[in-house]
Order: structure tokens, then C-alpha cells, then sequence
């Protein structure tokens, strides 16, 4: 009898085991096609990013041979000519000014939005919920509807050609989208804290800079990121108000080297296009903890 139960309890004993195991190959399989599956995927989506830096290390005529990404002859010719440009600044003079420009957009984003989505959801004021209401409103606007008062307050303020038409803006809270978004992520911040501060006698103020900003870090840099991708990027706010070469950002300089009259140097193009890429790349890959948690925290309920 003692036998018949040793024999059962080791065929059981083997059951389990060569289930355990077929269940381990087929969490394996399942993995291997699952990360196989998104490997493929993301080198589509990567494939236009990989194949432009790729021909820009091939020559102007390399670089409509194939679809390959690969160079058979790099070079970096692309990259030293189109530095230069054809205009008498080279393309470090334009990065400057992209730097110029953005530096005080940031900031001014940051510091406004923080002051009016601090003044939002902590705060009761007169006309409050209309003011907010006209905050989802402008969301929901086109910005082509305002290009033209736009163009026209600035030009009679005489700030054509200068960097103002594109930091004022910033610096008093115009972005409607970051406002909102600080709004959502403070109302899911608990008051446990603030309050504290309160009774202990600090201000307003001091509650906000001491207290609500360390806790808000991440939806700012969230804000920050976007920003700097955006003006990064932006072509037609530059294109509007600034008219002068030596004012260009990199946006408007790659404009430069594509000439209608000639053939285009596209390795030239291609090259400068990556550089101009590079920093939002970088910036992005630095802060996307912080980028991802400020996205997904302001969806959550304190």
C-alpha cells in the first residue's frame, strides 16, 4: 500500500514538474514573439529617423540609390557644408538664436503657468469660473484665428523683427494648455500640506514656492519639455515676425539651404536636419521619467 502511495505521489511529482516546464516554454514563446512583434513594429516607426541619419553621412547622389540606411562611403561632407550655409553666419549662429529664443519662452511658460494654475485651483475669485471656462475655450481655438490680431498688436507696438512677439506671449500665461494641465495636477495633489504651512504662518506665496512646487516637479518639467520641443520646432511664429537672417532660429536656417533655382543638396539638408533634431531628442530620453509620471499624474485623483 505504502508503495502503490510513493509511486503516485512521484508520478505526481513528474506531472507537475513537466507542466510547470511546458508552462515556462510557453511563457517564453509568448515573450519572444511579444517583443519580437514590438521590435518590428518600432523599427517602422523608427525607420524614417534611422534612414535620415543614415543618408546624412552618404553623398548627394548615394542617397537616391536605394532605401538603405547603411552609407556604402560615409562621409561628412554633408555636415561640414551645410554648417557653413550660404549665408555669412554659419548654423552656429542660428542655434543661438533657437537658444535665445527658447530659454526665455521656458521659463516664462514655467513661472506664469505655475502663478495662474495655482490661482485656479486653490483660489476663489470673482468671475473665476468664466475665466476658467475661457481657458477650455482658447484650447479648443485654432491659433490661425489669432495670427492676424496677433500680427497686428505687435506691429503696432513695434516689436517686428525681435524676439517679443514670440516670449511675451509665454511670459503671461498665453499657453492655454500647460495652464489647464497644472490644473489638473494640482487638484490631484492633497492640501494636507499646504495647510500645515498655513498654520505655521506662511503666505501664499511662500506656500506656493516652498511647498506646491517640489510637489508639482514633474508636471513641470512635463511643461518645460513640451515647450522646448514645440518652439524647437516651430516654423511659422519665427517666419511671421522675423524677418532679418541674422534673427533666424535653425528652423527658418534649414529654409535657407533648400534653393529653388539650383539643384538641392539634400546630404546638406539631411545633415542639419539631424542636428536640428538632436537636442529635443536628448532633452526628451534625459527627462522622460519625469515627462511620463507629469502626463499620467494629473489623470489621478488625490
Amino acid at each position: 500500500m505504502m508503495t502503490e502511495i510513493h509511486a503516485t505521489s512521484t508520478d505526481l511529482g513528474a506531472l507537475n514538474a513537466k507542466a510547470t516546464a511546458r508552462r515556462a516554454r510557453m511563457e517564453t514563446i509568448s515573450a519572444v514573439i511579444r517583443y519580437g512583434l514590438l521590435v518590428a513594429v518600432g523599427f517602422v516607426m523608427l525607420y524614417p529617423l534611422i534612414w535620415l541619419i543614415g543618408a546624412s553621412f552618404k553623398t548627394n547622389s548615394e542617397i537616391f540609390a536605394g532605401a538603405g540606411f547603411i552609407p556604402e562611403n560615409p562621409t561628412l561632407d554633408g555636415y561640414i557644408r551645410g554648417w557653413q550655409t550660404s549665408t555669412p553666419y554659419t548654423f552656429g549662429r542660428f542655434f543661438w538664436n533657437s537658444f535665445l529664443i527658447i530659454l526665455p519662452k521656458v521659463i516664462g511658460t514655467a513661472i506664469s503657468c505655475t502663478f495662474a494654475a495655482y490661482a485656479f485651483a486653490r483660489f476663489d475669485f470673482p468671475l473665476k469660473k468664466l475665466l476658467f471656462s475661457t481657458v477650455i475655450a482658447i484650447l479648443l481655438l485654432p491659433n490661425v484665428v489669432t495670427r492676424i490680431p496677433q500680427y497686428i498688436l505687435f506691429r503696432d507696438l513695434g516689436w517686428l523683427d525681435s524676439f517679443l512677439p514670440l516670449w511675451v506671449p509665454s511670459a503671461l500665461a498665453g499657453d492655454a494648455f500647460f495652464v489647464f494641465m497644472l490644473v489638473q495636477f494640482l487638484r490631484s495633489l492633497p492640501r494636507d500640506m499646504e495647510e500645515a504651512a498655513r498654520v505655521d504662518g506662511a503666505n501664499s506665496l511662500q506656500t506656493l514656492l516652498y511647498i506646491v512646487v517640489p510637489m508639482l516637479a514633474p508636471a513641470l518639467i512635463s511643461v518645460c519639455l513640451f515647450q522646448f520641443m514645440w518652439t524647437m520646432n516651430d516654423f511659422l511664429g519665427p517666419l511671421i515676425y522675423i524677418s532679418s537672417v541674422d534673427k533666424y532660429p535653425v528652423s527658418l536656417a534649414l529654409k535657407l539651404s533648400i534653393d529653388t533655382t539650383e539643384a538641392f543638396e539634400w546630404n546638406r539638408i539631411l545633415a542639419m536636419s539631424v542636428l536640428t533634431i538632436t537636442p529635443a531628442l536628448v532633452v526628451f530620453f534625459v527627462a522622460q521619467r519625469y515627462f511620463i509620471e507629469g502626463i499620467s499624474a494629473g489623470s489621478r485623483k488625490g
